[in-house]
């Protein structure tokens, strides 16, 4: 059955549909509309039957069975096994009375029997429910009740009998494969949300916890006696935990000393640790934000900030993801272009997004070091930057010409934000 969730942490509807759900639909109206046909045929022949009184009370039974099961085939949970032996029951035994209520000749003509083609309702009710195998076994025994009723193999018989079990066994075949590939893209759902939590638990420790491992490492180091010790048990710990976040993808362990010497193009950030808060509250009411006021406080002697005048508002969360990232970016800036490095930032507020570009005077980056940093376990751009942007719907390009700098393009789109705004103010 259909349902609607929300999602705790982005607000957005997730919508999850059974595949079964239209077939069961389906199945029910057949089922309704052939009963109404078989009696309408009994109604219109019942002077040619032997015994009009059997066959009237055949179709009794068959109004008051519908009447009292018509919604058993609306859903998986209310079709059980048991209702479709009883369904099953009483088709096959309206065809195994129709010799006995009509007559020789009618039946020799190819007339209908008394349930006619609600039967395939209840042959369709197993492929449904138990798949292609289940689907044989009732499209069988309709089959031997037919041959039984007719007395031998006529054309008309056979050709009756084999469009039921094809058809069903076919239905039954897809019912199956549809089911599989419910369960896949399901555990592909799993799996894709276990990541993005992975990632955002990376990105959290990247920003915090790595950050305080690293400077404790330096300080010890520079400090000397008891400090190195500590310095260096913060650096294993600091290799330990990159290992977990990086998923196992870090190729050997290395030492604390390998590892405070290898480059980091990825240093880490913690938004907010070493700057100043501007005055006042950038949100309003509405629960948007304006965008300058998160990045006025990155502004300083090396760093110059460009922004349009008037306000660029995003909803505060996205806001917020976006200033984290630019300072991530300004992070990698201080830790591998150097102090006297400057930088650059530009918001740009477009029709359907906001732009900021993060440029940098350094050295920039050699080839190929962005994805040796991310098998050691430095994640910084591969999640404090491009994961956020991602997660906002956005992305995050960088260039970078060994000697020229670095350029971090960050762009949000507009219409993820405005429609997360709406909902969040119903």
């Amino acid at each position: 059955m259909a349902q609607q969730k929300r999602e705790p942490r982005t607000g957005r509807k997730v919508l999850r549909m059974s595949v079964e759900l239209p077939l069961w639909r389906a199945l029910t109206g057949y089922r309704i509309l052939t009963s109404a046909y078989a009696v309408t045929l009994f109604v219109i022949a019942r002077e040619q039957y032997a015994h009009p009184l059997g066959a009237a009370a055949y179709m009794a039974l068959l109004v008051v069975w519908m009447l009292l099961t018509w919604n058993r085939v609306t859903s998986p949970e209310r079709c059980t096994k048991r209702f479709l032996i009883a369904d099953l029951t009483i088709a096959l035994t309206g065809i195994l009375l129709t010799p006995l209520i009509d007559t020789h000749a009618r039946i020799a003509d190819g007339a209908a029997t008394l349930p006619s083609i609600w039967t395939a309702g209840a042959v369709l009710g197993f492929a449904i429910k138990g798949g292609w195998r289940w689907a044989a076994v009732a499209s069988a025994l309709v089959a031997v009740a037919n041959v039984v009723e007719r007395g031998g193999f006529a054309r008309d018989t056979v050709h009756n009998v084999l469009l039921v079990w094809v058809a069903s066994v076919a239905i039954g075949y897809v019912v199956e494969v549809a089911r599989a590939s419910e369960r896949t893209l399901a555990r592909a759902l799993q799996v894709d949300a276990a990541t993005r939590e992975r990632e955002r638990l990376a990105r959290d420790i990247h920003d915090s916890v790595l950050q305080v491992l690293a400077m404790v490492q330096r300080r010890g180091a520079e400090i000397g006696g008891e400090a190195s010790e500590l310095g260096r048990l913060a650096g294993e710990q600091e290799v330990a935990l990159r290992t977990l976040v990086a998923g196992g993808l870090v190729p050997g362990a290395r030492s604390a000393v390998e590892a405070t010497g290898a480059e980091e193009q990825d240093g880490p950030l913690s938004p907010g640790t070493d700057r100043v808060p501007g005055e006042g509250d950038p949100r309003d009411e509405s629960g948007v934000c304006d965008v300058r006021a998160l990045l006025a406080p990155y502004a300083g002697a090396r760093t110059s900030l460009a922004q349009p005048g008037a306000p660029v508002l995003l909803p505060a969360a996205v806001a917020g993801e976006l200033a984290a990232a630019v300072g991530a970016a300004l992070d990698n800036v201080r830790k591998h272009a150097g102090d006297d490095a400057q930088a650059w930032i530009l918001l740009e507020d477009e029709a359907d997004a906001v732009l900021v570009t993060v440029r940098d005077d350094g050295p920039g980056i050699a080839e190929g070091r962005l994805a040796a940093a991310e098998r050691e376990g430095r994640l910084g751009v591969a999640l404090s930057i491009r994961g956020r942007l991602r997660e906002l719907g956005g992305t995050a390009e960088l260039v970078s010409v060994h000697g020229q700098g670095t350029e971090v393009e960050l762009r949000v789109p507009r219409e993820p934000a405005a429609s997360r705004g709406s909902e969040a103010k119903r």
